[in-house]
């Protein structure tokens, strides 16, 4: 059995220039961490006994004899990718703290997840670069989803990151370098809060990517928001600065497209403005999902109190991306075939 786990990630400054349609041609930048919320995928080679060639589970269970019959379609089209093939049953289950299509990078975390452990079952190791690019290569070229490029490099490599996207196509892991106690303290003033609505991220990507054109000063901002942020983290000052940069900033990418947010958002995001958060933002490609909220540490029981009908999500940021963290390969003799 081989057991990989994923973190899921947190993007602050920057989201929507990480596009290609935006980054070959002026360059892009986010800043993001990983957190303590995992997605795990189990693979192992399914033993010559069962009814079945291939079992899938996720929110279904699927008995197949063919990859081509596996509906889950990041699964099937990745074990294509890889090169796999029917000649071996496969078993592979996935697991997650945190629901799908949320805006927590669950589909990208997915992705990376799977190639980390089908690589391992084949007694292979990959490296952070690799499964990023190759989970960007299966989501945007094989499953032909509308999807940026930080979300796989962000869960691919872990931790609290500048990562820079070049006009030659290159991507660039900076750590972002500050005391413990500084981390500790910009923990302190994030809440997330789960808004219960789920929805297909590269919808809403796709209509952002549509106006990039119109959009383009307003992308420039969002950019040049990632170096003031990075200033703010890395100097000596109050971190308030960043709730009410995060605030700016969440102006801006509402405006990016009208799909990004609701008047259910819009609601919910003034009630906790109104309660003491100096800003916030609705995670991933917008819509619904996870809102994240940056407040003074003495005000987190009004923002609770404001926001008591949704549910609040502790959490804490990770160092590690996707790792291998139960390596046992069990080998048969898989010569004999139904």
């Amino acid at each position: 059995m081989i057991i990989s786990r994923t973190p899921f990630r947190i993007s602050f400054f920057g989201g929507g220039t990480d596009y290609p349609a935006w980054y070959l041609r002026e360059g892009g930048a986010v800043l993001s961490t990983t957190i303590d919320k995992y997605l795990y995928m189990a693979c192992r080679y399914l033993p010559p006994f069962f009814e079945m060639r291939h079992r899938i589970v996720w929110s279904k269970i699927e008995n197949v004899w063919k990859i081509e019959d596996i509906q889950h379609p990041a699964i099937r089209e990745g074990l294509r990718f890889l090169g796999f093939d029917d000649s071996r049953g496969l078993d592979i289950h996935y697991h997650a703290d945190l629901p799908a299509r949320s805006g927590m990078a669950s589909s990208s975390a997915f992705a990376v997840g799977l190639i980390n452990a089908l690589h391992a079952l084949r007694g292979h190791r990959v490296s952070k670069q690799e499964m990023a690019l190759k989970a960007i290569e299966l989501e945007r070229d094989v499953l032909h989803e509308t999807v940026g490029s930080q979300d796989q490099t962000a869960v691919a490599n872990g931790g609290l990151n500048r990562i820079d996207f070049l006009q030659t196509g290159e991507i660039r892991v900076e750590p972002i370098t500050i005391a413990g106690a500084r981390i500790s303290d910009f923990e302190s003033h994030l809440m997330l809060f789960y808004t219960g609505i789920s929805r297909h991220a590269s919808q809403v990507a796709a209509d952002v990517v549509a106006n990039i054109p119109k959009k383009e000063a307003t992308l420039r901002e969002m950019l040049q928001m990632v170096d003031t942020a990075e200033g703010i983290l890395t100097g000596t000052g109050s971190l308030d600065e960043l709730g009410h940069l995060l605030h700016e900033s969440w102006q801006l990418k509402r405006s990016l497209s009208r799909r990004i947010t609701n008047s259910n958002i819009d609601g919910i995001y003034e009630s906790a403005r109104k309660a003491g958060a100096l800003g916030g933002k609705l995670l991933g490609a917008g819509e619904s999902g996870f809102l994240l909220f940056f407040v003074p540490p003495d005000g987190r029981a009004a923002i609770k109190m404001a926001l008591e009908s949704l549910l609040h999500v502790p959490f804490g940021f990770s160092r590690q991306g996707s790792t291998i963290i139960h390596y046992d390969p069990e080998e048969y003799n898989a010569g004999t075939t139904r």
